[in-house]
């Protein structure tokens, strides 16, 4: 371990060092920062570039007074290593170990929980407010990157914030935007000086001198602040935040920790919103990922002499790689396919469409309920769009899904990439929740394949569908079964039976088919005749095929990676229940709980939706009869 890293355990250890111990550390740090990802995987370009602006931070506010709010939590790793979490950092996003984002209930520096774009400004601009309700002069600093400020959700705050005039510090850290280019020693010089207690009091000075001037002053006065804003406009990029409402200081070099000290000092004395505009570079210290920042954002473990990845051989290829080129295989026979992301195009596979489409293709940032509204407006046109987002990140535009998609029956496809479990980034973006969200809405149609083949059966039946119908999808390789070089449509709500069977029907979709497959081999050997169904679709479902089977055995277990409220074994359950048939059911998915990080693998374990937990389960209902069983959901 190194010296000066490890001698600090808290913020309040950082204002003991030396100027040079400070920069000292930065090297550290950094060196920390490497030797822990390239073993564990995580967010490092990003935290790379974000190391002096964190100490600055820290160095110059005092958290968990002051309270320092990282959007997302990209960018939030030298924070946790700074504030006692250093000997446990290598457990970050592992199984049982700490979160990869920040996360109140592990330490009182994470001011505010985030996972998710975006969100930093409106919670500081709330504690801000309720700072001042109770009297408490604490400052609050909403550290946000450019990318996060694409999301609506931060212009709604800003423009609050500037309204409220509330003391409230939001330091945009940039390190892609254009508008951050022309950083230079006069822009430098400016923001510093700006920020100085001497300006700022000589200022206040000459504004009450001027003002006391008979008939006069008052020009003068307006003259001279045309004169500043003008200047300060001329030579920053500030003027949108300026005209928010917010003053704005900037661009500061972010790696200049110095420079960043005394700029955080003086605004920790200003009145008011303040934007501190910051550049820095991804991937900073690190020449892999500077060179290529994007392959460094979330990445699995590397070698740092080479900045490969490492891993076994290449397996099956990915759903989200299928869906992609499955997309363009589409839309070389169809000018009407056009392709939408919300700033994702490489985690949703749509870079190859990016490449073949250009025209058709469209990146709307971190705003999915504009990617939605956006879709509907094209498919009102008669073209046929596909949004390919996140499960979770879905969740911000069910509005949009509801009123401009559903309500107005628009054939839009919603491909929900990442959904289920998702494994090593934790509550914030397990995509566990689509079934139940999506399926009583009107008009909306959701299916899930249960291999990379039927995934690209599926997303041609979406797209063909002439409605709303959302297309599911987990992460990670496929099983590796053939591909079919023909794509058909599947029937809308046409599941499909897979083995027969009088005692159970286990009745899966998505990615629980396989291991539900594999838990009826398990239940053969103990002398129990299952039959399993892929139900393909959640909503409509294949009402005879189920109630043909049920009746046939009496017994239904469902299985899903999807919260049980609400979900696809409550649409069966209540098909049951409104059939009359008396059947009994239990249904195995997610309980009602949020699921912490760790593999998929160890998680469906954990969960009892691997092979072994589904025949168990299966096994102890069966054989409890019409006793009462512990989950036990009785149709009557």
């Amino acid at each position: 371990m190194s010296s000066i890293l490890n001698r600090i355990n808290s913020p309040a250890d950082l204002k003991t060092l030396k100027e040079d111990e400070l920069l000292a550390l930065t090297g550290e740090i950094r060196q920390f920062l490497l030797e822990t990802v390239s073993k564990t995987g995580g967010h490092l370009a990003s935290n790379l570039g974000c190391v002096e602006l964190t100490l600055a931070l820290h160095y110059c506010f005092n958290s968990p007074s002051d309270s320092i709010i990282w959007d997302v939590g990209h960018q939030a790793y030298t924070h946790k290593i700074i504030t006692g979490r250093r000997d446990v950092f290598h457990t970050q996003r592992q199984y049982q170990g700490i979160a990869g984002f920040p996360k109140r209930s592990e330490s009182a520096h994470d001011a505010f929980g985030a996972g998710h774009s975006s969100t930093s400004i409106s919670a500081g601009l709330g504690m801000a407010v309720a700072n001042c309700l109770k009297g408490d002069r604490s400052k609050v600093i909403a550290v946000i990157g450019d990318g996060s400020l694409t999301g609506g959700m931060a212009f709604e705050a800003l423009n609050q914030a500037g309204h409220l005039r509330k003391n409230l510090v939001v330091v945009l850290n940039d390190n892609e935007m254009s508008i951050s280019k022309n950083v230079g020693a006069l822009s430098t010089f400016i923001s510093r000086k700006l920020t100085g207690n001497y300006y700022r009091g000589l200022k206040k000075e000459m504004q009450g001198l001027l003002q006391n001037i008979p008939a006069i002053g008052g020009n003068i006065l307006h003259f001279a602040r045309k004169a500043e804003n003008s200047l300060k406009g001329f030579l920053t990029p500030g003027t949108l935040f300026e005209a928010l409402g917010f003053e704005y200081i900037g661009p500061v070099n972010g790696h200049d920790l110095p420079q960043l000290i005394e700029i955080m000092k003086n605004v920790r004395s200003l009145e008011g919103p303040v934007l501190v505009h910051v550049v820095t570079t991804k991937g900073k210290g690190y020449q892999p990922a500077e060179d290529t920042p994007d392959k460094f954002h979330g990445v699995g473990p590397f070698d740092i002499r080479t900045g490969k990845v490492t891993g076994g051989k290449p397996g099956p290829a990915s759903y989200t790689g299928v869906f992609g080129d499955t997309l363009c295989r589409l839309a070389e026979e169809d000018e009407k396919i056009v392709a939408i992301t919300a700033a994702m195009p490489d985690g949703t596979g749509l870079s190859k469409f990016s490449k073949a489409f250009p025209d058709r293709f469209f990146d709307v940032g971190i705003a999915e309920q504009h990617a939605l509204t956006f879709a509907a407006g094209m498919a009102t046109e008669g073209f046929r769009p596909v949004t390919a987002i996140y499960s979770t990140f879905a969740q911000r535009a069910y509005d949009q899904i509801f009123h401009d998609i559903c309500l107005q029956k628009l054939p839009v496809t919603l491909g929900l990439d990442r959904a289920g479990l998702v494994g090593d980034d934790g509550p914030t973006h397990h995509g566990v929740f689509d079934l139940s969200y999506l399926r009583h809405l009107p008009e909306m149609a959701v299916m899930a394949p249960k291999d990379e083949n039927e995934l690209q059966h599926m997303l041609k039946t979406a797209i063909y569908s002439g409605r709303p119908i959302a297309l599911r999808y987990p992460r990670g390789a496929g099983y590796g079964v053939p591909m079919d070089s023909v794509l058909k449509a599947i029937p809308l709500g046409a599941g499909e039976q897979l083995t027969d069977g009088e005692d159970i029907t286990l009745i899966a979709i998505g990615s629980t088919v396989y291991p539900a497959l594999e838990a009826a081999e398990q239940l053969k050997t103990k002398g129990i005749n299952a039959g399993v169904i892929n139900a393909r679709f959640v909503k409509p479902l294949d009402r005879d095929l189920i109630l043909a089977a049920a009746g046939r055995s009496g017994c239904v277990v469902t299985v899903e990676e999807n919260a049980l409220q609400g979900g696809f074994g409550t649409a069966v359950m209540e098909l049951l229940a409104d059939e009359g048939t008396g059947i009994r059911i239990k249904r195995i998915g997610i309980p009602d709980r949020f699921i912490e990080q760790g593999s998929q693998a160890q998680l469906r374990k954990d969960l009892g939706l691997d092979a072994v937990g589904i025949a168990g389960a299966a096994e102890a209902f069966l054989k409890a009869g019409n006793q009462s069983h512990p989950g036990l959901v009785r149709v009557k």
